[in-house]
Order: C-alpha cells, then sequence, then structure tokens
C-alpha cells in the first residue's frame, strides 16, 4: 500500500514539475505558436459553419476565415495607430502652447507661495522650499526613466522583433487552420479508445474554459465601458463615445487593460494645464484598475469553473512566474490538471 501510495505521489511530483519547467522554459519562446494554435481553435467553429453552409472545401473555408480575422485586426491596428499619430502630431504642434501653459501656471505657485510664506518663520520656509525642490526633482527623475535613450532605443529595436514573431503567428495560424483535423486524427490515432475519450473529455474541458474566459472578458469589460462611458459624459463628453470603445477594446489586454489608456490622458491633461481634468481621469482609471481587480476573479472563475480564489491563486501566480501570459497560463494549467483528474489521467488520493 505505501509503495503503491508514493508512486502515484511520485508520478503527481513529476507531472506538476514537467508543467512548470514547460511553462517557464519552453512557452515563452513559443508564444506566437501557442497564440497561433489557440487562435485556430478558436476560429474552427466558424470555418465548420462555412463548410456545412456553403458546402465549400476545408481549404476554401479556411482561406475565407484567415482573411476575415486579418481584416478584422488590420482595421482594429488601423484605427488604433492612425488615432494615436494623430494626438501624438496635435501635442507636438501644440507643445510651445503647454510649455508657455506651464510656465504660468509655475509662474503662479512661486507668487502664491510668496504671498503665504511672507509672515511664516524662515525654518518653516526653508524646510517647504527643499520638499518642494525634493518633489520636483523625483518627477524630473520619473519622466526621464520614461523618455530616455534607452527606453527609446529599446521600444525601437523591439519592433522588428515583434514584426518577425507577428509574421510567425500569421504563418502559423494559417497552417495550423488548415492541418487541424488532421493533427487531432494523428493525436487520436496513437491513443487506445479509453485513452481517447479522456483526451476529447479533458479538449472539451478545455474548449468550454477557452471560450468561458472570452466570455468572462467580455463581460468585465462591458462593465468596463459603460462606467467609463457614464464617467467621460461628464468629463469629456465630445469624445466620450471615441473614448469609451477605445478603453473597451484596449480593456481584453490582462493587467493593464484601461491604464494604457487613461495613464497617458491624464498626465497629458496635467502637462497642458488642465488639472481638473486630468484629477478627473486620474480618479476614473483608478476606479476602472479597482472594478477589474475586484469583480474579474469572481466572473472568470465562475465562468471557467474555478472558485475566484483559485483563481486569483492561479493568476498571481502565473503572472509572477512567467509575466503577462501567466495571466492566462494559470488557471489553463489549473483547469488541465483538475480535468486530468476527473478524466482519471491523474489519479490522487490521499490522506497524511
Amino acid at each position: 500500500m505505501a509503495k503503491w501510495w508514493n508512486k502515484k505521489i511520485l508520478t503527481a511530483v513529476l507531472v506538476i514539475s514537467l508543467l512548470i519547467l514547460i511553462s517557464i522554459y519552453i512557452i515563452p519562446i513559443a508564444i506566437p505558436l501557442i497564440l497561433a494554435l489557440l487562435t485556430a481553435i478558436f476560429l474552427e467553429p466558424f470555418v465548420g459553419f462555412l463548410q456545412k453552409r456553403f458546402k465549400w472545401q476545408r481549404k476554401s473555408a479556411v482561406i475565407t476565415s484567415f482573411i476575415v480575422f486579418l481584416l478584422i485586426v488590420s482595421a482594429f491596428l488601423y484605427w488604433t495607430v492612425t488615432y494615436l499619430i494623430a494626438r501624438l502630431i496635435h501635442f507636438s504642434q501644440n507643445m510651445p502652447e503647454y510649455i508657455n501653459g506651464l510656465s504660468s501656471i509655475w509662474k503662479e505657485i512661486q507668487d502664491f507661495f510668496l504671498r503665504s510664506s511672507e509672515e511664516m518663520p524662515v525654518e518653516v520656509v526653508d524646510s517647504f522650499e527643499s520638499e518642494l525642490a525634493l518633489f520636483l526633482e523625483g518627477i524630473r527623475d520619473w519622466v526621464l526613466t520614461i523618455v530616455n535613450y534607452d527606453s527609446i532605443t529599446n521600444l525601437l529595436t523591439g519592433i522588428p522583433s515583434f514584426l518577425v514573431s507577428f509574421i510567425v503567428f500569421l504563418i502559423a495560424l494559417f497552417l495550423f487552420m488548415l492541418d487541424l483535423d488532421d493533427l487531432k486524427r494523428i493525436l487520436f490515432g496513437r491513443l487506445k479508445d479509453s485513452t481517447a475519450e479522456k483526451v476529447r473529455f479533458m479538449a472539451s474541458r478545455l474548449n468550454n474554459v477557452i471560450f468561458g474566459f472570452l466570455k468572462a472578458q467580455f463581460l468585465v469589460s462591458v462593465i468596463i465601458f459603460l462606467v467609463s462611458l457614464v464617467a467621460l459624459m461628464f468629463i469629456a463628453p465630445e469624445v466620450a463615445l471615441v473614448m469609451s470603445l477605445i478603453i473597451w477594446v484596449i480593456d481584453f489586454i490582462p493587467i493593464l487593460g484601461s491604464i494604457i489608456v487613461l495613464t497617458p490622458w491624464f498626465i497629458y491633461e496635467f502637462i497642458t494645464g488642465d488639472v481638473v481634468q486630468g484629477t478627473q481621469l486620474a480618479v476614473l482609471a483608478l476606479v476602472l484598475l479597482i472594478i477589474r481587480r475586484t469583480v474579474e476573479p469572481k466572473v472568470m472563475g465562475s465562468q471557467i469553473g474555478l472558485s475566484p480564489l483559485a483563481t486569483l491563486i492561479a493568476m498571481f501566480i502565473g503572472l509572477q512566474l512567467i509575466g503577462f501570459l501567466g495571466f492566462f497560463i494559470g488557471p489553463l494549467i489549473v483547469i488541465l490538471f483538475t480535468s486530468a483528474r476527473e478524466a482519471g489521467i491523474i489519479k490522487i488520493d490521499f490522506k497524511v
């Protein structure tokens, strides 16, 4: 009995160790291929629909699905990039005006300080001046850490690598879409009937998890969109709908989400002198972050079949181990392990 118990524990430890090693060393360098495979699985129902609805061969259905996917991605990228470039051009054209505005604000602050400090002790004034100088130096150093030669160089040098990965992703996606049926046939052809049944159970569970995850992200993003739209109708009504839609789309990106849009925006408003609107946008960014961090684990847990606590722990550990992708991979590994245990592939039943 003790030998059988030890064998089960050893098997579980080996499986978990193998998954951890794959997560740390293999997955980070195979990100384009993994994303391509997941996207191909996600697009497979559409391919099947085209085959059944129009009686097409698989190749024709795959080509059509791939083209539709490319058009959607291209339209989104074109819209986002052109909008950002237009805002950057507008910012650069008005830079002298912004600098003059900042100079005026700084002069007003100095005048206010001089008027307020006339009756203050010299020690208090000197202490306040030194603290203000340290605060301004901190802001300067923070800006320099974001906008400097090294950060810009790293950003520019990372563009070719991103383009190569994106091209590999598109090629792999098309090939996976073409060969997905054959890959399934090869996989199940090498399995026993009992094992094939267990794998089908895991695949069905994983398919539900993927669609559940997307549904959870969509539900959370809808909440973010509604809150953003209502808030921006009061903060910036002229761009409320457009910016809410951008926040809604960008918010699908885990961890950062809407912060990517709102942080540059409220910094921009502070630089241009609109402190009130900048503060409102900063508060909105904080509210949206709290909503996402609070609602996301519960919604995702209900959609993918994990408790909110297990989902949060899996997200956090995955994020700490392998970074951004760990947000997805953490819960995915837990689901795979749970599915394998439910299917009888992994058997763990012991008491200490």
